[in-house]
C-alpha cells in the first residue's frame, strides 16, 4: 500500500486542527415560556442565539390544573370547567407568542406542552433529552399563579442539560464579556465545558476566583489550568483572582459589575442545596439577578 503523500498527511493535520478549534456547538434550542403573560425578552435572547449558533428550537411551556380541593372547599364542575378553559387558551396565546418569534427562523422549529399535576419542572426536565441548552426566564412567585411557575432551581437540578436563565430586565445577550465564576468542583468544570459555544463567542472571557488571601496563589495556578484547557479549545481568557473574607456572591456581584459583565458562568448547588438554602450560597443568587444571564449547570 502506497505511503500517503505529504499533502494529504498536512491536509488531515489542518482538518483536525480546525475540528479542535471549533468544538462542541448547540444544535437544539429548548425554551421554556411561562404562560399567563408576556416573554419578550426570553424570546428575543433566543431568537438571536438560535441565529447565531444556526440551531433547531424547542419552545415548551406547562400548566397545572387548579386542585379539585381548593381553599379547603372542592371545586365545582363549572370552576372546573373555567379552568380548562383558561388554560387552554393560556397555552395557545404562549404557543402563538412563540411561533410570531420564530416565524422565519431558518431551522427546525418545534413546539409542546402539557397539563399536569406534577410540578412543572419534573416535565420540563424530562422534555429537555433532546435538547442541548434550555433557556429559561426568572420570574417572581408572587406575581404569577403557582400553576404557571417554574422553579427554576429544581429545573437546574433535575434537567441534566446546561440552563440560561434570562431575567425581563436583560434586552439582549451581548457577549462583550462573559465571567467565569470558577471553584474546583465538578459543577464549575460541568458548567465550563457547556458553556464552550457561548465562550467561543465571546468577545472576552474572564475566569473568577474568589478565597481568602492566603490562599490566592494556590487559586491562581488552579485558574492558569483552566485558561490553558480553554485556550486550547480556542477561546483566549484571562486569570482575576479576587480576596473574599465573606460572602461569595456580594463578592462575585462585585467583581460582575466592576467588568461590565453581561454573562456568568457557573456550576450550580457545589454544596448540598439544603445547606445553601439555609446558608445562603452563588446559585439562589444567580437565579434571582436581574441585571445580567446566568450559565447554569449541575
Amino acid at each position: 500500500m502506497n505511503a500517503p503523500s505529504q499533502a494529504v498527511v498536512e491536509l488531515s493535520r489542518d482538518r483536525g486542527a480546525a475540528s479542535r478549534a471549533q468544538g462542541p456547538a448547540y444544535k437544539t434550542l429548548m425554551v421554556h415560556l411561562e404562560v399567563g403573560h408576556a416573554n419578550p425578552a426570553l424570546l428575543r435572547i433566543a431568537k438571536d442565539l438560535a441565529d447565531r449558533c444556526h440551531t433547531g428550537v424547542v419552545g415548551i411551556a406547562g400548566c397545572q390544573p387548579m386542585q379539585l380541593l381548593y381553599g379547603g372547599e372542592y371545586l365545582t364542575g363549572d370552576m372546573i370547567q373555567q379552568d380548562r378553559d383558561t388554560i387552554t387558551s393560556e397555552l395557545k396565546n404562549t404557543e402563538t407568542e412563540f411561533r410570531n418569534a420564530f416565524w422565519n427562523h431558518h431551522e427546525k422549529v418545534d413546539w409542546r406542552s402539557c397539563v399536569t399535576f406534577q410540578p412543572l419542572s419534573d416535565y420540563i426536565a424530562r422534555e429537555a433529552r433532546g435538547a442541548d441548552l434550555l433557556i429559561t426566564g426568572v420570574t417572581k412567585v408572587a406575581a404569577f399563579s403557582e400553576t404557571r411557575h417554574v422553579n427554576a432551581g429544581d429545573l437546574v437540578m433535575q434537567a441534566g442539560r446546561p440552563v440560561l436563565v434570562v431575567p425581563a430586565a436583560v434586552k439582549q445577550l451581548g457577549l462583550k464579556h462573559t465571567i467565569v465564576a470558577w471553584k474546583d468542583t465538578r459543577e464549575a468544570r460541568r458548567a465550563i465545558a457547556d458553556a464552550l459555544p457561548l465562550l467561543k463567542a465571546s468577545e472576552h472571557v474572564t475566569v473568577v476566583g474568589l478565597a481568602r488571601a492566603e490562599a490566592l496563589p494556590h487559586v491562581l495556578a488552579h485558574l492558569e489550568d483552566v485558561v490553558g484547557w480553554l485556550e486550547s479549545h480556542g477561546v483566549l481568557a484571562k486569570p482575576l483572582t479576587a480576596s473574599c473574607p465573606g460572602e461569595d456572591a456580594d463578592r462575585l456581584y462585585e467583581i460582575l459589575g466592576d467588568e461590565g459583565a453581561d454573562l456568568v458562568v457557573a456550576g450550580a448547588y457545589g454544596h448540598n442545596r439544603l445547606r445553601e438554602w439555609a446558608l445562603g450560597g452563588v446559585t439562589g443568587d444567580l437565579l434571582l439577578c436581574e441585571d445580567r444571564c446566568a450559565f447554569l449547570s449541575h
